[in-house]
């Protein structure tokens, strides 16, 4: 369960906090630790050993702007030095288009916390609403091991089997294992919350978890805890989605970054145009598959054989500088090339599928 403001989580009351969680099955808290550049006094040392204590794991959460990438990634390394099992990022619109910030991000929490300490990136669940968002940056080398998606079904106003259908056929190319984030917010029934807990299961998600403790109403914990099925004979749609000539985003830029290490140069622009066409056309001949030029869901298995390339982004400025220092550095650290953000970057989002920005800070409840 994710708690955004400790005082309004049973009065910030950690006894009672604990009663609760044990009362209705919760094995994990989640707790907002900062806001952009603003370091969130409620979580800390003390709190984090106290729920450790009761048998509760206690991950930081932090909503992340992009402005002041370094400061977020220290205020991230912060709360991992209190004690935090994991740390979530929670990126929204405001990351829309800057990869430079994003792998800025990624890369200075890298270096405070290890490759392995686990992260995860809690973003927008439809991945194809959002061209110009760095899905790979977070989800790529050296980033977040986890994807969990805000499938917030009844903001973006369709089921809950639809959610579950839509999230996956776009997230599962990052090939990150999926931990729904489900809501119970905005009163959704219980019949509903029960049912994205059957869904989870049958799509074989390792977890699940629910924004937020302030806002769910006594029956939402009751059907929390209640019995949820498995749903015998449902079959999951676990499809992953068809990209084609003229699409456009981050789905291009992931597959343009695996076409380089299949062997097949690339500029990585996030548009698929004709060179984009030959290539995936190239790569389907060479691998047995029928040369139609669409990467579906078999010439996607084939290509995530390979590993992403690892680009370095950079601004139109400073491509050229960062180019001459990478070809003179004694090693590459595995980096392809340096490359400008890509174009798709600059596409604005189809729809907010979640708005509201639920998680940002509001002054004075720190």
């Amino acid at each position: 369960m994710w708690i955004w403001e400790l005082p309004d989580a049973n009065g910030g009351n950690l006894s009672s906090i604990v009663a609760t969680a044990h009362r209705y099955g919760i094995s994990t808290l989640l707790v907002k630790s900062s806001d952009g550049t603003d370091p969130w006094s409620q979580f800390n040392s003390s709190m984090v050993a106290a729920l450790h204590a009761n048998g509760l794991k206690v991950c930081a959460w932090q909503y992340v702007y992009g402005n002041h990438p370094v400061t977020e990634a220290y205020l991230g390394a912060d709360a991992v030095r209190d004690g935090a099992d994991c740390l979530v990022i929670d990126a929204e619109s405001e990351y829309e288009g800057k990869y430079i910030s994003a792998q800025t991000y990624m890369g200075r929490l890298r270096e405070q916390v290890g490759s392995r300490y686990p992260i995860a990136l809690a973003g927008f669940p439809y991945i194809d609403f959002h061209p110009g968002f760095p899905y790979s940056v977070f989800l790529g080398p050296n980033g977040a091991q986890y994807n969990a998606p805000q499938m917030y079904w009844k903001d973006i106003g369709v089921t809950t089997d639809t959610v579950f259908a839509h999230t996956y056929a776009y997230n599962l190319v990052y090939g990150r294992p999926i931990f729904p984030l489900g809501q119970v917010y905005s009163n959704p029934p219980a019949r509903q919350i029960i049912r994205f807990r059957e869904l989870s299961k049958v799509y074989g998600a390792p977890g699940l978890s629910w924004w937020d403790w302030q806002e769910a109403a006594s029956y939402a914990w009751t059907a929390l805890s209640r019995p949820a099925g498995t749903l015998p004979g449902y079959v999951p749609y676990k499809v992953m989605a068809d990209l084609g000539d003229g699409a456009q985003g981050d789905m291009v830029v992931w597959a343009q970054e695996h076409l380089i290490t299949a062997g097949y140069p690339i500029g990585v622009s996030g548009d698929f145009g004709y060179h984009t066409l030959l290539q995936v056309e190239n790569f389907q001949t060479a691998h047995g598959l029928t040369p139609d030029g669409v990467i579906g869901p078999e010439t996607w298995q084939a290509l995530l054989r390979y590993k992403p390339a690892y680009i370095l982004w950079a601004d139109g400025a400073s491509v050229h500088a960062r180019r001459q220092a990478l070809a003179s550095a004694a090693s590459t650290s595995g980096v392809a090339s340096v490359q400008p953000v890509p174009k798709s970057a600059s596409r604005p989002a189809k729809r907010d599928e979640i708005p509201g920005n639920g998680g940002a800070g509001t002054p004075g409840r720190r």
